[in-house]
């Protein structure tokens, strides 16, 4: 009911010309032909992959590590855990309107901050423009996102026995031998769903991007999914949104295949 029959009719409607007034025309892979012509499309699919490459190591570089701090057993480490994952359970919205007033130019705290140590002799226009709105919602998002990853990551180390250690340490083997020997081949399955999670998130961007930039100026921070909402419900040509919704879909499932081939373990069948 919440996954065939929306895929299924979405599929359908990508072979028609459907608007919202008159009546929809089959025009086979039309839509899909269009869409390889689209410049605007393409730019969206372009930024929306650069945003995907850039965020994703970068949220799970800042994961990995508070992963390794809070599996730690030392006082307070509850309190640190769910500080480190609070973010994770305010909404998509509330967390960008916060943050686009953290940015605001004219009375954003981060200005006023960056202005008293003197790094800025200046107001940064942070939305403004594709160069300074990326990396400040790459920051955003790894505020937002890591506490869900490390969780993942936590979740992983706490399923490798403290004996194999111990039988590494009766072997001479050092920490570092340990970390890249044990741990890493242990949860590289974990390393793999963390991944794909990441990447899917990053490449199905809409909201911040909607609320912080709008996609501008002139486009130039306007996602894939951005660019299906505004064809299918503000200019209502659903059958070309539909179209795009596929081939996005398409992607998806080729980045998660080339990542779970990468990551997977030489040993499982």
């Amino acid at each position: 009911m919440f996954f065939i029959w929306p895929f299924v009719r979405a599929l359908y409607m990508s072979f028609y010309d459907w608007s919202l007034m008159g009546n929809k025309k089959f025009i086979g892979l039309g839509n899909f032909i269009e869409a390889f012509h689209d410049e605007k499309f393409i730019n969206s699919l372009i930024f929306t992959l650069k945003y995907a490459v850039i965020v994703t190591p970068c949220l799970f570089i800042v994961a990995f590590a508070l992963a390794l701090l809070v599996n730690q057993n030392f006082k307070g480490v509850t309190i640190f855990r769910t500080i480190y994952f609070a973010p994770v359970v305010i909404s998509m919205t509330t967390c960008s309107l916060v943050w686009l007033w953290i940015y605001n130019d004219l009375y954003g705290v981060l200005n006023y901050i960056l202005d008293k140590l003197g790094i800025i002799s200046e107001n940064i226009l942070w939305m403004n423009s594709a160069d300074t709105s990326l990396p400040a919602i790459v920051f955003m998002i790894t505020w937002k996102m890591a506490g869900f990853t490390m969780l993942i990551l936590i979740g992983a180390f706490q399923t490798i026995d403290e004996e194999v250690y111990e039988a590494a340490s009766i072997d001479g083997a050092s920490k570092i031998q340990k970390f890249t020997r044990i741990t890493l081949p242990m949860i590289k399955s974990y390393i793999a769903l963390a991944m794909i999670i990441s990447v899917i998130g990053s490449v199905l961007a809409f909201e911040q991007f909607s609320i912080m930039t709008k996609g501008g100026p002139s486009s130039s921070t306007t996602t894939t999914v951005h660019y299906i909402y505004n064809t299918s419900f503000k200019y209502f040509h659903f059958g070309y949104g539909s179209a795009i919704s596929m081939i996005l879909l398409v992607i998806l499932l080729g980045l998660s295949y080339f990542q779970m081939a990468a990551l997977k373990d030489p040993t499982d069948n």
